[in-house]
């Protein structure tokens, strides 16, 4: 497995896939000057085990909320582009179908899509009351405890190089919340291989869900999650046994203030929609930030300041995002609103 990881084959391959759509960017074609040297350096470091992760490069962003991302240089992540490429095919397959973030054909729209796929069918086409149990991980990405994670990955992973590479990149990051430093704590958001452990990690309560509680109507994007049944107790009786499983056996929380019971009919909010039994709305929060960052893009396009195509192709995007809900009145508001910001 370390092999097939380090090899210069796969170090490459990592690299053409890492740098779409960052080619431009300082650091990349910094390192991409002298590619093959580079290359070949983290490959023999990795080889003659003296590799060691880099320091971070530590950002906020707003997305909507705000997040604190960590970049990590463009040899590590490379490296993760490598890492990744050979392990996700090892746990892709013991990943429930109904997880659907940061996976190939999964995704949040597909997510949605079996949301009210999953409603339909529990309330009889409607027929019946269909009550969803919609709950949130408390700071995930910061509450990931390094052991556990570890312990789950190596029940798969049993070459003793890999194992020593996974330690590496998982050791290079602590967060805020690592308060015992023989416990240290925290994946960092914006590392590709933060995505494939998160699923692995969470990928414990999604068989404690499916396996022990034997919950039918269960969908999972990342740290959210929802339950649906036709009946309130039942979605209530499920909060304590996933709390202490989350606890007990992930070191994580339910965030008491993102615990919601509603029923469907009343509209649920999830995964930036609010679905109801006709109708798949954006949350206002996202229609109002979709028409703010066109305006602004759109006044750019007017002082000279950005490329028509470059606007043009955000419209088309965001028109793409409104297209997977009951939307045809807001998209043509929004394109009304393009032809008077341009002119």
């Amino acid at each position: 497995m370390f092999d097939s990881i380090i090899n210069l084959e796969n170090l490459f391959a990592s690299w053409k896939e890492f740098q779409i759509g960052k080619k431009e960017k300082e650091d990349v074609l910094l390192f991409e000057h002298k590619l093959e040297d580079n290359i070949w350096k983290l490959h023999e470091s990795l080889r003659n085990k003296t590799y060691s992760h880099l320091p971070y490069e530590s950002f906020f962003v707003h997305d909507p909320k705000v997040r604190h991302i960590h970049k990590a240089s463009v040899r590590d992540r490379v490296l993760h582009h490598a890492l990744v490429k050979i392990l996700n095919p090892i746990f892709e397959p013991t990943f429930i179908h109904d997880s659907y973030s940061c996976r190939i054909n999964k995704g949040s729209h597909r997510g949605v899509q079996r949301f009210i796929s999953y409603a339909r069918r529990e309330s009889k086409n409607y027929t019946q009351p269909c009550w969803v149990l919609k709950c949130d991980v408390k700071k995930f990405f910061a509450s990931v405890d390094h052991g556990v994670l570890i312990e789950i990955l190596f029940r798969r992973v049993h070459d003793n190089d890999t194992r020593w590479l996974l330690k590496e990149i998982i050791s290079s990051f602590k967060s805020e919340l690592s308060r015992d430093p023989n416990k240290p704590k925290g994946l960092p958001i914006g590392n590709l291989t933060s995505q494939l452990f998160a699923n692995v990690y969470l990928n414990e309560l999604d068989q404690f869900m499916k396996h022990t509680l034997k919950e039918r109507y269960y969908v999972r994007y990342a740290d959210d999650f929802v339950i649906l049944h036709t009946q309130r107790d039942n979605c209530l009786k499920l909060i304590k046994p996933m709390g202490k499983f989350l606890s007990d056996n992930l070191k994580l929380d339910l965030h008491p203030r993102k615990i919601l019971l509603r029923k469907f009919s009343q509209g649920v909010d999830f995964l930036g929609y609010t679905c109801f039994p006709n109708a798949v709305i954006p949350r206002l929060k996202t229609e109002e930030r979709i028409f703010k960052k066109l305006k602004e893009k759109a006044k750019l396009v007017k002082d000279g300041l950005l490329p028509y195509d470059y606007f043009h192709q955000a419209v088309q995007s965001y028109l793409g995002v409104l297209s997977h809900g009951s939307t045809f009145r807001l998209q043509e508001d929004l394109k009304n609103s393009i032809f008077f910001w341009l002119n």
